[in-house]
């Protein structure tokens, strides 16, 4: 069992009101204080780069970065950097009005320098340091920072931080509370990297098995005949190529943007979700939906897709999102949004087949080598014509669909449990934490 189930819990038989509304009751020995009471504002400057241990502070962890990288946006000097040591607690409180996702809070465990835009507070006490630090983090995992201050905040500073109450157990209970939630959470930890990981090969299995039904079929023994494209060496005999062009026309999605949408009215498919649909299918859900007005229906006829046209996003993040699409499998009012291109079907056929294939690698690499820029760059409907497909005779692509059809929901479903996995495991090391540092689990 990796943790403690919540029936073993043990509590404390006496508790009082911490006066503190994110915290609650705690026991009756806990001392209340003010954040300041408890720690101090680290300013040290990183004068004549004296530190050149670059850190910075990601998904709530500190980790060393190399300070003589060409990637990222790093400054020509760190002379205004902080220098900061082991056990210090690093406070991210900068874009709150925008970022409610990022994890504000990491701990130091080696000396180092870091940008001075972020709080750098460090224990009195340096015992307290690991202790301070779980409790800073589970304030942040209720989102407590985002609550601080009137009006629209765009950050915070240590003179607003500083007067934060908490709660401080003894030394005894807070080494027992630390040594607690280090071993609990590495355990957690551990298996979320597994189910990562195990994700990641469900993925690259989908991928692989895609890529073989769409380049030979699902037939065996196949007999092959060279290919003279530049994706691909060779193709079952009996398929044959065409160009994309001759097999769709090319239409635009709307203009839109998030000052366009309403609650109800006609479904509309934008780049984003369709990038955000990339791994789990070829066709649309209800969860992509966005909605326009009704009367986009008159204005805008070209841009509604129909069954048998494949929608694309003609904007890319990575190379692995190139030529990203999803099928229009069903006839219903539905626009096409920002960032896309309408494959319109010139004669209604279920092109089913080439969705799948669209998300092959090797056909997705005759666009990549026609697009300029690494981590973003932009599909034009040039590029798309000078695409080409492969066909396999009508009888096989509908065998080759029903064929990916039927182990691609089985594959996404079993990356679906392990991301359900993943999510009650984030969950219950985040009550884990709140409940160990508030007193609400006893675990000395």
């Amino acid at each position: 069992m990796v943790v403690s189930k919540m029936s073993e819990i043990t509590t404390y038989e006496k508790t009082k009101d911490s006066g503190i509304e994110w915290i609650g009751s705690v026991p009756s020995h806990w001392r209340v204080h003010t954040l300041y009471q408890l720690v101090t504002q680290v300013k040290e400057k990183n004068s004549n780069l004296q530190e050149k241990n670059l850190l910075s502070l990601s998904y709530g962890k500190i980790k060393r970065k190399d300070i003589d990288s060409p990637d990222g946006l790093l400054p020509a000097s760190f002379d205004g950097y902080n220098i900061i040591e082991d056990g210090d607690i690093v406070l991210r409180l900068t874009d709150l009005q925008n970022d409610h996702t990022s994890l504000r809070v990491g701990l130091a465990t080696e000396r180092g320098i870091i940008t001075s835009a972020y709080t750098t507070l460090r224990p009195i006490d340096t015992s307290n340091s690991k202790y301070l630090y779980y409790l800073l983090h589970a304030f942040d995992l209720k989102k407590g920072f985002y609550g601080m201050g009137s009006g629209v905040r765009q950050g915070l500073n240590y003179a607003e931080v500083k007067e934060l109450r908490v709660v401080l157990p003894s030394q005894d209970e807070q080494n027992a509370i630390v040594c607690f939630l280090d071993e609990q959470c590495g355990k957690i930890d551990s298996i979320i990297e597994e189910t990562k990981r195990a994700i990641e090969e469900y993925k690259c299995w989908k991928a692989s098995m895609i890529l073989e039904a769409v380049t030979r079929g699902v037939k065996p023994d196949r007999k092959m005949k060279k290919c003279d494209l530049e994706w691909i060496s060779e193709i079952p005999f009996t398929w044959k190529t065409d160009r994309l062009k001759a097999l769709f026309a090319f239409g635009k999605g709307l203009p839109i943007t998030k000052e366009n949408l309403v609650d109800e009215g006609i479904p509309v498919i934008s780049y984003g979700q369709i990038h955000a649909k990339y791994n789990t299918g070829t066709s649309i859900t209800e969860s992509l939906f966005r909605y326009v007005p009704e009367s986009y229906i008159e204005s805008n006829p070209d841009s509604l897709v129909h069954k048998g046209d494949i929608l694309v996003a003609d904007t890319s993040e990575d190379i692995d999102g190139c030529g990203n699409s999803v099928y229009i499998d069903k006839e219903m009012p539905l626009f096409a949004g920002y960032h896309t291109i309408i494959l319109k079907s010139i004669n209604q056929d279920d092109n089913k087949y080439l969705a799948y294939l669209f998300k092959s690698h090797v056909w997705r690499s005759q666009i990549r080598t026609r697009v300029s820029g690494v981590k973003l760059f932009s599909i034009s409907k040039k590029i798309l014509n000078f695409t080409t497909v492969i066909l396999p005779p009508k009888e096989e692509q509908e065998e080759i669909t029903r064929f990916l059809d039927e182990k691609c929901k089985l594959i996404d479903t079993l990356i679906e449990n392990k991301q359900a996995l993943m999510i009650d495991l984030e969950t219950y090391k985040r009550s884990l934490i709140y409940e160990s540092v508030t007193g609400k689990r006893k675990v000395v």
